[in-house]
Parts: C-alpha cells; sequence; structure tokens
C-alpha cells in the first residue's frame, strides 16, 4: 500500500511541473484562512494544523486556522462561499461533505458547492470493537443479533448511521444505533462499555496494534490497512462502501493557478522527509494518499451519486 502512495505522489508531482509557470510562480496575495470543519484536538484537526505549520515553514505563507464546524462540513463549504477565489480561502473536509452530505441535505452539486484542490489521506472506515468482546469478525456479531443480543452500534455521521441500519437490514436484524459526535465520541463508547461495535475512520489504530480492539470488517471497497483479512461489509450484502477520504478545498470557481500551487505545496510538505503531517496521516489514518485534478473531481461525483443509493435504501 505504501507503494502505491508513493507512486500516488510522484505521479502528483509530475503533474504539478507539468502545469506550467503559473502555478510554479504563484503565491498567495495575503494571508490564507484555513477553515477546519473538524472540532478542535481531534485527529483531523491535528492534521490540518500540522499541514498548516509546514505549509509556512516551507513556503513563508501566512496561514490562519479557522474552526467552523458543524452539518458535516457544510457549514465550513458555505463559510467558503463567501471568501475570496484567490487561494486565500481554504477548507479541510472530507469526501463526504461533497457526497453524501451534500447530497442529503439537496444543496446542489459538488462543483457548484466548492474547488476540491486535494486530498490528503484516505480513512480506514472500519467496524470495530473491543477485543474483549469476543468478536472477531462481523459475522460474529450478526449472529449475536440474531442470537437475541442487543447490539448498540455507534455512529459519527448521519450516512454512517445510515449504512449500519442498511448492515443490519441486509443481514435480517435491527441494530441499536447510536449517534455521537465524532471518532473519539465512538472510541469512548466502545471503551465504557456503552457501545458494543462502532465505525472508526482510523483513530482505532493504535488500540487495534497493541490487541485492544479488533477489526470486524472494512467499510471501505477494500481491505484495511491493518488487518487485511478483516471482510469486506459487500460480503455481507451492503453495496456502499465508505471511501472517505480527507481533503482540502477552495470556494467554487477558484482560481485554477492557486488551486495547482495549493495541491503542489501540499504534497510537497506531505512527502518531505521527516514531515510531522505526513508521519501522522501514516499512523493515524493509514498512509498519505494525494488525488487532485480530474482524478479527485470525479472520486467526488461518484460519491454524491452513489449516495443516492444510500438514502433510498436505508428510507425502505
Amino acid at each position: 500500500m505504501k507503494n502505491m502512495f508513493r507512486t500516488t505522489v510522484a505521479a502528483l508531482g509530475m503533474a504539478a511541473m507539468a502545469s506550467g509557470a503559473i502555478a510554479a510562480d504563484w503565491t498567495p496575495p495575503g494571508p490564507i484562512k484555513f477553515i477546519i470543519a473538524f472540532a478542535a484536538g481531534g485527529g483531523a484537526d491535528t492534521q490540518a494544523r500540522m499541514i498548516a505549520e509546514e505549509l509556512e515553514a516551507a513556503n513563508g505563507w501566512k496561514i490562519i486556522p479557522e474552526q467552523v464546524t458543524g452539518k458535516g462540513g457544510l457549514n465550513a463549504v458555505k463559510a467558503l462561499a463567501d471568501e475570496p477565489k484567490d487561494g486565500t480561502a481554504i477548507a479541510m473536509i472530507v469526501t463526504e461533505t461533497l457526497g453524501y452530505n451534500l447530497a442529503a441535505a439537496n444543496a446542489g452539486d459538488p462543483a457548484s458547492a466548492a474547488t476540491a484542490i486535494t486530498s490528503t489521506a484516505g480513512s480506514q472506515m472500519a467496524v470495530v470493537s473491543l477485543s474483549s468482546k469476543g468478536y472477531k469478525t462481523m459475522a460474529d456479531v450478526i449472529a449475536a443479533a440474531k442470537g437475541g443480543e442487543e447490539i448498540r452500534f455507534g455512529v459519527m455521521s448521519p450516512s454512517l448511521a445510515d449504512l449500519a441500519y442498511v448492515i443490519g437490514k441486509e443481514n435480517g436484524v435491527e441494530f441499536n444505533i447510536i449517534s455521537v459526535r465524532g471518532g473519539r465520541a465512538v472510541m469512548n463508547g466502545l471503551t465504557a462499555g456503552d457501545m458494543d461495535v462502532g465505525f472508526g475512520a482510523g483513530i482505532q489504530a493504535k488500540a487495534v496494534a497493541a490487541g485492544e480492539m479488533v477489526e470486524l470488517a472494512s467499510a471501505k471497497s477494500e481491505p484495511l490497512a491493518g488487518t487485511p483479512d478483516a471482510p469486506l461489509l459487500s460480503e455481507f450484502g451492503v453495496k456502499f462502501p465508505n471511501d472517505t477520504m480527507f481533503m482540502i478545498a477552495g470556494p467554487a470557481d477558484m482560481d485554477p493557478a492557486a488551486r495547482e500551487a495549493i495541491a503542489a505545496a501540499i504534497a510537497g510538505v506531505l512527502n518531505a522527509d521527516g514531515s510531522k503531517a505526513g508521519g501522522f496521516i501514516n499512523k493515524a489514518f493509514g498512509g498519505v494518499d494525494l488525488r487532485t485534478g480530474g482524478e479527485l473531481d470525479a472520486l467526488i461525483a461518484n460519491a454524491y451519486n452513489d449516495a443516492g443509493g444510500l438514502l433510498k435504501a436505508s428510507a425502505e
């Protein structure tokens, strides 16, 4: 998987070189407001602030982080809409913001909402539980539910609540779905015994490595980095993988030169030897994964279109 990350970074570097002198010579016309759509102190917030620090150090740019949370990142996107399109305003969100969340809110299409600049990392979205629960895979959880156990399923977003519901529906069981704010709250709920299983987006990695938690299934369309033998949710009849990625966005119709230059600058700091931000992403989110331009636009468009299927299935 690390080879894939290096290949992606190399491809991005070549694309940035080919974009010409306009992007290479671009500098922000003023301080960059960096809107962070996540609560302070969490993994996503830490990632964003580390990237901001390294962009400042590497390029001499002035970057001002600002928390704008709520509505699955849509508040951050709304805040971007009122900002200049010249590269002096960007935001850390997730692809889910411009996919499921935008579709559920009937708030327009992704291209009219924001400009996708670059992804930074994927998520290791998995169904997890404490090892002490005794579950080995999602099949054990489903069997326990069919045997009459109440399974409390922790989720941290509306799309994951819908996904948990669809897992149950496809397998003839009903989970007690508990919605909380943020992945840390899910981990705390599992540790406290208030939940039996829950979704983790990578925050579980340390506990899994220590043997304290187990990844029961990958919610992604591919195996998990830490537990590659865990089954995919598709093996349980679920047609809607969650391939959420962390990403940087700008206002809709953003200056193309600014978009290219910021994407290249982020690739530069995350791929630099000794990068603290890159090291953190590798540890917390399974590795740096940089996608930009048409590839990222297509990924978001597909997520937006697939959201309709999940919304329909969860409403049945």
